[in-house]
């Protein structure tokens, strides 16, 4: 097993979007050796019991069709549209192209489940958002695509906000013929109660959200969620055979064979459409059973956030002459203490991804990525940049020695299931007794909670660290005695990093006990400072560095 080393996280170039061009030589040879459709003995939409025998005799036709409008053309209006990728990594581009070009007065109504319905930069589902092709979203993650966020806010678009685990396992058990589950993910939220709004109009809620039914297994509230099926699936893989054998690459697996299997159409749009045989049984990521129609993908890939990394970067030179990086620095430094030997960690998006840059040489910590990575390593020199190896912030990285990709079904199953020892998540708001907010202020910011409430969804397994700056932009104390933010989990952390100190929480008792203080910090600035009551150690010291 080998050890990560010390992760530089510097970025040298951003560019956005980067285009990864396809082989045409390798389109052209594989569409060649395709053999010709037969076009009316392909299985449609109409699935009724009158049609079940012929339904079953045109999937022995071959599934290979000669352009994606093909695959497309009986998509019908009102569709509920399983599109995988996350971000732009693994979208399927070239048949959302397609379904764009059909335009709204052949194909509207749309409900598209994704993890995020397009980007701020475009692709994805933006342009079906942007034609009004799409009248629903059921996505965990908006980030920073205003355009959706506008829509939302004006009622163009409904959005129901489902956390990106428990979004997985509702496609899971859609596919698997299981009609409902509980979970942890959510309890005592706004996703429990209902209270995130589906659509609006201004101020006016037009459809209310859905509180869950909740029920007490072994001592503990677990909301009940129901699972999702889909019309069709739309999904990227690297090679497809014949049959609908399909293999993907690295982190386009997150979503893409928990669609397929949950939908009644499968539509896949291959980088290589390989001779049945090619692909060997242990090459096979999903059975060619729940594929149903095979296009040549034609579209070019979408690099959304390109990080480089220079390998003689030192991190702490880097902040010489910028005060705010260094207090990341500084705190991130800290939380990088709470990483032990052959832990198994996640690190939430922003200041918490900077712990692994000072991790010592050989630390053997694993870093798990929620979009499907154990084992992640730094960010790439322009060498080593794959457009199929992401983050959970849609960042390329790097994969270390002995790392895994995995669906997002298996991501989110380590994660509640307790498998990871420590996950580290910044914070809008922090509570005396744990409860976390980091996902929304309401009329001001709407990004959605991502995989957060599944990160902190089983506490008492998984340690549960936050790293924020002591007070927002505006002087405003984010370590509080109660949080008025929508939680994201509730008694959920167990030590708070900031700038100027750590507390560590007793959760049962809902205290604060101050434990470090940042070198020349006082006591009584952090008194000042903090909107809660604090306890302080006997045995206060400097934060260790």
């Amino acid at each position: 097993m080998e050890a990560i080393a010390s992760i530089t996280t510097r970025t040298l170039t951003r560019s956005c979007p980067v285009r990864v061009r396809i082989n045409q030589a390798c389109i052209a040879s594989s569409s060649q050796s395709q053999p010709q459709p037969q076009w009316r003995h392909r299985r449609g939409f109409q699935t009724s019991a009158k049609l079940w025998k012929e339904v079953q005799a045109q999937r022995s036709a071959s599934k290979v069709y000669a352009s994606a409008d093909e695959a497309v053309a009986d998509i019908q209006s009102g569709s509920t549209v399983l599109s995988a990728g996350f971000g732009l990594c693994g979208t399927a581009e070239t048949i959302i192209k397609a379904m764009h070009k059909r335009g709204p007065s052949s194909l509207h109504s749309l409900t598209a489940v994704s993890n995020n319905a397009g980007t701020a930069i475009g692709g994805g589902l933006s342009p079906l958002v942007e034609s009004g092709q799409v009248t629903k979203a059921i996505c965990s993650f908006l980030g920073g695509n205003k355009s959706l966020e506008k829509k939302y806010l004006t009622g163009e678009v409904a959005i129901e906000l489902t956390p990106q685990g428990t979004l997985a396992e509702k496609l899971r058990c859609g596919g698997a013929g299981i009609p409902a589950f509980f979970t942890p993910t959510g309890v005592n939220t706004r996703i429990q109660t209902g209270e995130i709004p589906i659509k609006l109009k201004g101020d006016q809620i037009i459809e209310p959200g859905k509180p869950r039914e909740t029920r007490i297994f072994d001592g503990r509230v677990y909301n009940m969620e129901t699972a999702i099926k889909g019309d069709v699936a739309v999904l990227r893989a690297h090679k497809v055979d014949e049959a609908g054998n399909c293999q993907f690459r690295y982190t386009t697996k997150s979503f893409a064979p928990l669609m397929a299997k949950a939908a009644k159409i499968a539509i896949v749009e291959a980088e290589h459409i390989v001779p049945l045989g090619e692909l060997k049984p242990d090459d096979i990521d999903l059975p060619g059973v729940f594929i149903d129609r095979i296009v040549q993908a034609t579209e070019d890939k979408t690099i959304e956030i390109k990080k480089l990394r220079d390998p003689n970067a030192d991190p702490e030179a880097e902040a010489k002459d910028n005060p705010a990086l260094q207090r990341r620095n500084r705190i991130a430094k800290r939380a990088s203490k709470e990483l032990k030997p052959g832990m198994y960690v996640n690190l939430g998006v922003g200041m918490p991804t900077l712990a692994a840059d000072f991790l010592p040489p050989n630390s053997n910590v694993w870093i798990q990525s929620e979009n499907g990575i154990m084992g992640m390593g730094p960010y790439p020199t322009s060498e080593e940049l794959d457009a199929d190896i992401i983050n959970a912030g849609k960042e390329t990285v790097t994969l270390v020695t002995g790392a895994s990709t995995f669906d997002s079904s298996d991501s989110f199953g380590m994660i509640r299931g307790g498998h990871i020892n420590v996950s580290m998540l910044g914070a809008l708001q922090v509570g005396a007794n744990g409860d976390l907010a980091n996902y929304m202020i309401p009329g001001k910011v709407f990004k959605g909670m991502g995989g957060a409430m599944d990160l902190v969804s089983n506490p008492d397994a998984t340690k549960i660290v936050v790293l924020t700056d002591h007070v927002d932009k505006n002087g405003r104390p984010k370590v509080v005695q109660n949080v008025s933010l929508p939680l994201t989990g509730a008694r959920v952390a167990s030590t708070i990093i900031t700038d100027l100190c750590v507390f560590q929480v007793d959760r049962e008792k809902g205290e604060l006990t101050l434990t470090e203080l940042t070198p020349g910090v006082e006591l009584e600035e952090v008194k000042q400072k903090t909107g809660a009551k604090f306890n302080v150690a006997e045995g206060l010291k400097e934060m260790e560095q």
